[in-house]
């Protein structure tokens, strides 16, 4: 998908109230104590009930952690996974046994919640965390970490361990799907920082990564079928400076990469283990133009083409004839064999119809087929690669263009161009994703004082924004409001080169998206989420991640840095 066109980007963001200064964040020892009157915490995304108890309990390099019994091997491991970071600073050994001061435990009924929920509850005597399942024991984890200082992470915690005030919390998601999506196609960016990526999101709840694999200018993913979508489709001769204009100005450098797959089943890995599924994308039937510059015969005029440098919408697109298939269905199989979610991502996005409506192949395919317009072969084409992943035990989700031309019976859709295609994927029996650019498009500037800022593509959407959103618009029924299954930011990278610029782009915007995917709208409160920001801003530049700075209206003070 390209980033859209700048007229629309440039659409005035709706009308937000502005706060006041931002509160400073309580510093960790006034929010250990437990005789403050009114209890406030700094846990994001916002918990569906927190209770304040008394006195408080104090973790040490001498506490263990008991990860259920030894039959439950995968309550060992996310424990693992969860207390390393901490080695450096306060030490937690994991130990199987009886007796311990972190009990993690799974009991559905007894955490009295649904899905993914958790009940964390600390006393002077220890903590206890039960999880409807695996997942919701990682989350109550998640939360229990940010009781404690910002550095706990690098070490940087005084001796005489961490005081965590006494505490009962009942939390849950109001949405299955918490979606970030990353580009690596546009500029790629190798398997550390996908994997620092991924930890960004599982420490904040966000449960779906979707992975954008493939676009005209590169191609990512290693495919043994195809040896030139990476001997060819993964590289460009040079790349665009600027928005670009006539004549082209380009940067005169080779660039590119790919995943192997031995890469890509190590992030697979990676991110389950941190409940964090994969979505792949793979384009089609438009921005093809990387995979048809290694396979000229996949488009309907056969000629050859380069990998683009320059960003936008192409007219290359794939013929849909029965090499295209085999191609696609080829590497669609191996996708599957990699990545074990139930989601693959076909795009269907900014797919022109010229070559189409010039190619005698596809004027005999509509009579064949009984299809009056063009616009109705790109409904064709979906079906073919929805039944082939249905087939496969694998469902499919596409950008919200696939609703023209006749949507795929089973398909999901993300709705991007605003909320009205994915209001009426719902009302047909669709699941729906929101993914509006207008509040979740995180390529786009956050300051409306551009000259401070990175360059992006246009657009503004600053952090109250984001927080804002609210991803079930008014006027769906109950019914149809029940097939919005969540939400998802999008990341792309025409203009994003380092990963430090992405993480610049990302936070702490981010972390508004965590609220309104997890907490119930009662629940959220601006203010109370600036307040609450300040004490993950320190973790940030503790942990050395890039991150946008707050200034004193709550929106992001400028910066250059990336």
């Amino acid at each position: 998908m390209t980033t859209r066109s700048l007229v629309a980007s440039e659409r005035v963001r709706p009308a937000t109230r502005r706060l006041g200064p931002l509160v400073t964040i309580l510093s960790v020892g006034v929010l250990m104590a437990a005789c403050q009157p009114e209890f406030e915490h700094s846990v994001v995304p916002q918990p569906a009930s927190v209770e304040a108890g008394s006195g408080a309990f104090t973790l040490t390099a001498d506490t263990r952690i008991v990860p259920g019994s030894p039959e439950d091997p995968l309550l060992r491991e996310l424990a693992e996974v969860w207390a390393a970071p901490f080695g450096d600073g306060i030490g937690l050994p994991v130990a199987v046994g009886a007796d311990g001061e972190i009990i993690l435990a799974l009991d559905p009924g007894a955490a009295g919640v649904g899905p993914e929920g958790y009940r964390l509850e600390v006393t002077r005597d220890g903590v206890t965390i039960v999880g409807a399942d695996h997942a919701g024991v990682f989350y109550g984890l998640q939360t229990l970490s940010q009781f404690m200082p910002p550095g706990a992470e690098t070490g940087a915690v005084a001796d005489g361990g961490v005081e965590i005030p006494a505490v009962t919390i009942v939390d849950e998601p109001r949405f299955s799907y918490r979606g970030m999506h990353l580009d690596v196609a546009r500029h790629f960016f190798g398997p550390d920082f996908v994997k620092r990526y991924i930890d960004v999101l599982a420490r904040y709840k966000i449960n779906r990564f979707h992975w954008h694999l493939t676009e005209d200018q590169g191609w990512r993913i290693e495919i043994d079928a195809y040896p030139r979508l990476t001997e060819v489709a993964a590289w460009r001769d040079q790349t665009q400076i600027g928005h670009g204009s006539e004549p082209f100005n380009g940067d005169g450098q080779r660039y590119g990469g790919y995943y192997t797959k031995d890469e890509i089943r190590d992030i697979v890995d990676y991110a389950e283990s941190r409940f964090v599924t994969i979505i792949p994308e793979i384009e089609m039937p438009g921005h093809a133009t990387a995979a048809i510059a290694a396979y000229p015969e996949l488009s309907c005029h056969g000629e050859p083409v380069e990998v683009a440098m320059t960003w936008g919408v192409f007219e290359d697109i794939y013929c849909p004839t029965e090499e295209t298939f085999e191609f696609l269905e080829t590497v669609l199989a191996e996708v599957i064999e990699l990545f074990p979610g139930e989601y693959v991502h076909i795009g269907g996005d900014e797919a022109p119809k010229t070559q189409w409506e010039e190619s005698g192949f596809v004027q005999d395919l509509m009579v064949r087929e009984g299809l009056r317009e063009v616009e109705q072969v790109q409904g064709y084409f979906i079906r073919r690669i929805e039944r082939f992943l249905n087939e496969r035990g694998r469902r499919l989700i596409g950008w919200d263009e696939i609703l023209e031309g006749g949507l795929a019976p089973n398909a999901t859709v993300m709705s991007w161009r605003g909320t009205l295609g994915g209001i009426e994927a719902s009302r047909m029996g669709h699941e729906v994703i929101m993914t509006p650019y207008s509040h979740l498009y995180f390529d786009y500037y956050q300051s409306e004082d551009r000259e401070d800022e990175p360059f992006a593509i246009g657009g503004f959407l600053p952090l109250d924004t984001v927080y804002g959103y609210e991803p079930i618009p008014g006027p769906l029924r109950d019914r149809d409001a029940a097939r919005i299954i969540g939400a998802q930011a999008n990341v792309w990278t025409e203009y994003m080169k380092t990963p430090e610029h992405v993480e610049y782009m990302l936070l702490p915007r981010m972390l508004a998206l965590s609220e309104v995917v997890w907490s119930a709208p009662e629940q959220k409160d601006y203010a109370d989420f600036l307040r609450r920001l300040g004490w993950h801003l320190d973790r940030f530049k503790a942990l050395g991640v890039n991150y946008r700075p707050l200034d004193e209206s709550g929106t992001a003070e400028p910066s250059n840095d990336p």
